[in-house]
């Protein structure tokens, strides 16, 4: 009697199979370098989210184009052969187990993502109305956002106290309450530019925030949809014209990151860009007093300048009228360079 081929049973070669994928998996979902740096304290929960789904994905990639290239080696047509597959009409138990397998998946997945969206402040109830509040000494709050016709415009003013309520947004987490941001800046994207309107009304067109503080944007929009993303933080949120939503959050890491427009906007979208600087606190404060917002004769408007950029004419052309001077003649004055 012939003796019969040993062959490894099936079970325990499915679970060889299941240990090796989990821990491919496990492993790529953990070390895959897919991100940049994390510098705010909203990232991490948004990472380690992210690592779950590049782990569920792997182990299904995995999976599925193995099957696929077991199929093409197992059921390959051999030479001379030349006869039909053999009738299999389906198995109602297999059908069942990859359609509850993935259901069990998504809404897994789906309840992590509303756990961790409302730990973002996604669904605040509480601190998303901008009013009155102290910074640095100042009584400061949100005015209204200016029309195309005022893009300098300063958005923050020492005006009577005025409430404007936010409708989208990150806002404060559940811990944070009904606790005022240390700092608050109006954000506001044109085609193709993001402008940055400080408490002082300082009008810039890179955005500096303290390192470690708790910021508020409130962000609107000028002409059509932009999109206001921080890679870097994990965060990101629409400007809508006419709407003023919020992004609020804490840096922890000093350094220059990237602000992009994830919204297509119009033929220059790839070129809305600009920065956000992470300062250290007392680094941040020398910033301010160095850019003190300075009147133009044309408006109300202020803008962002520096002491040091300014050349003769400019410094006296506010007094030119006062004292009699024709402005024509201080008009070619240069700053004075020193070596």
């Amino acid at each position: 009697m012939a003796k019969e081929k040993e062959t490894v049973p099936v079970a325990l070669v499915t679970l060889t199979i299941g240990i090796l994928v989990a821990i491919i998996s496990f492993w790529y979902g953990r070390d895959n370098g897919l991100l940049p740096e994390q510098v705010s304290q909203q990232a991490p929960l948004v990472d380690n989210f992210f690592r779950v789904m590049v782990t569920v994905g792997t182990a299904l990639f995995l999976l599925v184009e193995g099957a696929i290239v077991f199929a093409l080696f197992k059921f390959r047509r051999r030479p001379d052969d030349d006869t039909d597959a053999p009738p299999i009409k389906g198995n109602f138990s297999l059908e069942v187990f990859w359609t509850a397998i993935p259901a069990v998946i998504v809404i897994g997945l789906g309840i992590y993502s509303v756990d961790v969206y409302n730990r973002m402040g996604g669904f605040d109830t509480v601190g998303s109305t901008a009013v009155a509040h102290h910074h640095g000494g100042h009584a400061t709050q949100l005015a209204s956002l200016p029309g195309s016709s005022d893009v300098g415009a300063p958005l923050l003013s020492a005006a009577a106290p005025q409430q404007v309520a936010f409708k989208y947004g990150l806002g404060a987490t559940p811990a944070e309450g009904q606790a005022s941001p240390f700092l608050e800046i109006a954000v506001k994207g044109l085609q193709y530019a993001w402008l940055f309107t400080y408490p002082n009304g300082m009008v810039t067109g890179e955005l500096h925030v303290p390192v470690g503080e708790d910021v508020r944007l409130n962000i609107t929009a000028q002409d059509v949809l932009h999109s206001f993303w921080l890679p870097e933080f994990r965060i990101k949120q629409d400007a809508i014209p006419g709407e003023t939503t919020e992004l609020r959050f804490t840096p922890t890491k000093t350094g220059t990151y990237p602000v992009v427009c994830a919204e297509l906007c119009g033929a220059y979208h790839g070129s809305m860009r600009s920065q956000i600087i992470i300062q250290e606190p007392d680094e941040y404060e020398q910033w301010v007093a160095e850019n003190q917002p300075v009147a133009v004769t044309t408006g109300t408007d202020t803008v962002a300048l520096h002491p040091s950029e300014r050349s003769d004419a400019d410094f006296l052309a506010p007094y030119a009228a006062e004292w009699g001077i024709d402005a024509a003649a201080i008009a070619p004055l240069q700053p004075e360079r020193h070596a």
